[in-house]
């Protein structure tokens, strides 16, 4: 076996893959994501994704990346998203992996990866994660991977077409900075 990366840059090559990977979980997935339409289940409607994703990622918002299983064959998806510079340094992450590769640490392994690629590479202070209250699991994987509850949102997100309360986690860098403003427009390494 190759040792490989967990996660890397998502690309337009992915799409047909997740289109087939979305399609196959769909009912899996639907408790936890909001409700798509069926165009989004689609490879056109993938690309479009992932195209708006890659475009975020040029702006230096978001670093869209896709999980890999051992093989190297991709299983899923995480992304920082929503990554804001200046005195904040922060940014949230979000996952989903497929059914079939559930329990055997593959998310474990892509959060540590994109952890340490937000606070070594992009030089993130912090990382906030939300999870519904019954997502035990993703609860777990968080603790494991250090993050810590700090607070409970009310009606945070709409998902499964609900207003859900949602339960905050965080993480901080144990990684020294001296930028505190670091620049916008630093690439990540991928």
């Amino acid at each position: 076996m190759v040792n490989r990366r967990p996660t890397r840059l998502v690309s337009i090559d992915d799409v047909t893959i997740l289109a087939g990977l979305l399609g196959i979980n769909r009912a899996f997935l639907a408790p936890w994501e909001p409700v798509r339409d069926d165009d989004y289940f689609t490879v056109d409607g993938q690309r479009t994704v992932i195209r708006a994703a890659l475009d975020e990622y040029e702006r230096g918002a978001c670093l869209p990346h896709v999980i890999l299983d051992e093989s190297g064959q991709v299983v899923g998806r995480i992304t920082l998203n929503g990554i804001v510079r200046g005195p904040l340094q922060s940014c949230s992450v979000g996952f989903w992996l497929s059914e079939a590769d559930n329990g055997r640490g593959l998310v474990s392994a892509a959060l540590r990866d994109i952890m340490r690629v937000a606070f070594e590479d992009l030089g993130l202070h912090r990382i906030q994660a939300e999870t519904l209250l019954h997502n035990v699991a993703s609860q777990r994987v968080l603790e494991r991977n250090g993050f810590v509850r700090f607070g409970l949102a009310p009606a945070y997100l709409n998902i499964a077409g609900q207003w859900q309360d949602h339960i905050m986690f965080q993480v901080l860098t144990t990684v020294p900075t001296d930028q505190p403003d670091a620049d916008p427009a630093r690439p990540a390494r991928s």
